[in-house]
């Protein structure tokens, strides 16, 4: 399954759960986003042919990360720009997510590996505001 979460029209993420299964290639990001995110299914022996990609400008101004649950269970939560709560969801092993716009934070709900996946450079403290989390008696789990 997909889940997109949206708020005023803009695409703030996209949940891969861990059962969504398709035929052949899907991609899940629009082409202006700086952070492409796809699903392959291929059959044995499908051959992708060997290449190297081209040196191309790119102008990003926004960091988007894509996290892998790899075990355990976690809680992200959905914030607007001006860092107003949205919603949350729970992720479980397998999932992935794109966090692309907006806030986001999270709570470890069991013990769980991460595996994280976003541009470089790293900026440091410049790549980020932090800000005070919802309360858990105000969460909305979608």
């Amino acid at each position: 399954m997909i889940e997109q979460i949206i708020n005023n029209k803009k695409l703030l993420s996209i949940i891969i759960r861990a059962n969504y299964k398709a035929e052949g290639i899907n991609f899940f990001t629009p082409d202006d986003f700086s952070q492409q995110l796809a699903y392959m299914n291929r059959e044995k022996d499908y051959v992708i042919p060997p290449h190297v990609h081209n040196a191309v400008q790119r102008d990003v101004h926004f960091t988007q990360e894509v996290l892998v649950i790899k075990s355990g269970k976690v809680r992200v939560d959905y914030y607007d720009d001006s860092k107003n709560y949205l919603e949350s969801r729970i992720l479980y092993k397998g999932d992935v997510v794109l966090l692309a716009y907006g806030g986001h934070g999270f709570e470890i709900l069991e013990d769980s590996e991460i595996i994280e996946i976003k541009q470089g450079p790293y900026a440091g403290e410049m790549d980020k505001v932090r800000f005070e989390p919802i309360s858990k008696k105000n969460l909305e789990i979608k």
